[in-house]
């Protein structure tokens, strides 16, 4: 309510209802104001609770795309009761650097600036001439839709009188033969499905509000011809990795179209990843995709036929035919952990809460030493975990005995002690971490686009996966973003980059073309 202080009524009465229609506006302000915190505060607890079973020690109780399903319904409510709030008045709003919540946007972003002016340079005030004080900038945040272009080549005839032949530029190769796709157009349709994770006909019916009809047809011929140039480029990735002396190894299941059968059937894809930056070490990290029909042994045997080193691995047993081979295997603590959770979680078993408060302390000697150079996280492991382990062993083999033999106890027991050697590993070679997660991030990307793609075509398309999935991987480990990247390569390549040079084109190598 609105009240003209320099005409207020002189009768006592009318002051006396105005000062109480004032009250009553008031209350029902802080009335307003008062819910809409306490709607704020209801769902910051509820985000802070969804945190803690992600982050805490619940983890493993919620999936973490739910978790980020939740914060984002979650976070639009807090938008949606925060525009209840009064608004702040311009002049005291807080500064820019005391917006802690509010980041900071990237200098290389293309800055459009909008001037708003005083239509009038005279003081609202008194009518007194105004002079220059300075100014306020703020920054907003704009999108700028994509938009697809024509590139028209044109090569001009020229004929020679005297003999009569026509001369003209030779066509410059297209990386699809015949096709309309330029490499930028192939980067974008394959960043979109293996990094993305957006199925070719969404692809498609995205082109097509730009009033360019793609067919779903197309844009796979465009993934195939893509992926036949890339391959060469995977494939010495792969050399470079499996020159390693120390990977992570890991499958997962991947559903592909069985046309015969009229259903799908599970093929793999396999996951070699190193990553040296936890232990300070000096080759870049990376991570290279292989994929199989089925799960047999002799797959991973192919694979790192010409590896020599540690590979650390979970409890497939297959793994084991490559100790013959020369290859020393280390196993991974977060699966072994993994068992006495699901028992936990199930029975609410103190001998199994007992077991996960002993392997949370090798995680903490691991937080200390993290970053640190090889020989010094062996001597701290030496001094601080070996005993640690040696008296979860005694602990466990002691338990076994008292636990009924075929409850899921002794299983997770069992489980750990058939693998103790490879699980000690890491005790003796500071460059072995504790758990596989390396390669797990490396397979979360597959999980999400199996969730969107739901199945591969063919055995074809899930190796094109492989190798699509092999480079984007690599690039983001590296820090270089997968478009620029896939879209340089691919011009490079097409234009005749010798395959001598395929080093240059790696992802920790490259440098964009410009530079």
């Amino acid at each position: 309510m609105d009240v003209d202080l320099a005409a207020l009524p002189d009768d006592v009465d009318v002051l006396h209802r105005l000062i109480r229609d004032l009250a009553a506006d008031r209350a029902g302000e802080r009335t307003a104001l008062s819910e809409a915190q306490a709607e704020i505060e209801r769902l910051r607890l509820i985000v802070q609770k969804l945190q803690r079973l992600q982050f805490g020690r619940r983890a493993e109780r919620l999936d973490g795309d739910q978790l980020e399903l939740g914060l984002e319904d979650l976070g639009a409510d807090i938008g949606r009761a925060e525009e209840l709030l009064p608004a702040i008045p311009a002049d005291k709003e807080p500064a820019a650097r005391d917006r802690l919540d509010r980041p900071s946007l990237p200098d290389h972003l293309e800055r459009e600036e909008v001037s708003l002016d005083l239509e009038v340079k005279a003081c609202p005030c008194c009518g007194g001439a105004l002079h220059d004080a300075g100014e306020t900038v703020s920054e907003m945040l704009d999108w700028v839709p994509a938009r697809l272009r024509v590139i028209r080549i044109r090569r001009p005839k020229y004929g020679c009188r005297s003999c009569g032949k026509i001369h003209q530029a030779s066509a410059a190769e297209r990386p699809i033969a015949k096709g309309l796709a330029t490499s930028g157009l192939l980067a974008q349709v394959l960043v979109s499905k293996y990094c993305d994770h957006l199925p070719l006909y969404r692809q498609s019916q995205m082109f097509a509000r730009q009033g360019v009809e793609l067919d779903r047809s197309t844009l796979a011929n465009w993934v195939g011809g893509a992926a036949w140039w890339l391959e060469p480029l995977r494939n010495r990735l792969a050399e470079h990795v499996f020159g390693s002396q120390k990977l992570f190894a890991d499958d997962t299941p991947i559903p592909v179209l069985d046309p015969g059968r009229g259903r799908t059937r599970t093929g793999r894809l396999w996951v070699y990843a190193r990553d040296d930056r936890p232990w300070t070490g000096s080759d870049p990290p990376a991570a290279v995709y292989f994929y199989s029909p089925d799960r047999r042994a002799e797959r991973t045997v192919a694979h790192l036929e010409h590896f020599k080193g540690t590979l650390q691995v979970d409890g497939y047993p297959g793994f084991e035919q490559l100790i013959p081979k020369g290859i020393v295997l280390a196993a991974c603590w977060a699966h072994t952990r993994r068992k006495f959770y699901e028992v936990h979680q199930a029975t609410d078993s103190p001998i199994a809460a007992e077991a996960l408060r002993r392997i949370a302390e090798l995680y903490a000697v691991e937080e200390r030493i993290r970053g640190r150079s090889a020989e010094l996280r062996r001597a701290v492991r030496q001094e601080l975990a070996r005993p640690l382990v040696g008296s979860l062993k005694v602990w466990l083999e002691g338990e076994l005995h008292r636990v009924a033999p075929r409850s899921g106890l002794a299983d997770a027991i069992r489980y750990a002690l058939v693998r103790w050697e490879a699980l000690c590993r890491y005790l003796e070679d500071g460059r072995v971490e504790l758990d596989t997660n390396t390669v797990e991030r490396a397979i979360r990307p597959i999980a999400l686009g199996r969730k969107n793609h739901l199945f591969a075509g063919s055995d074809g398309g899930a190796d094109r996966w492989a190798i699509v999935c092999s480079l984007i991987t690599t690039a983001k480990l590296n820090d270089r973003e997968p478009y620029a990247y896939l879209k340089d390569v691919l011009e490079r390549m097409t234009n005749g980059h010798p395959a001598s040079r395929l080093d240059e084109l790696l992802p920790w190598n490259w440098k964009p073309e410009a530079a």
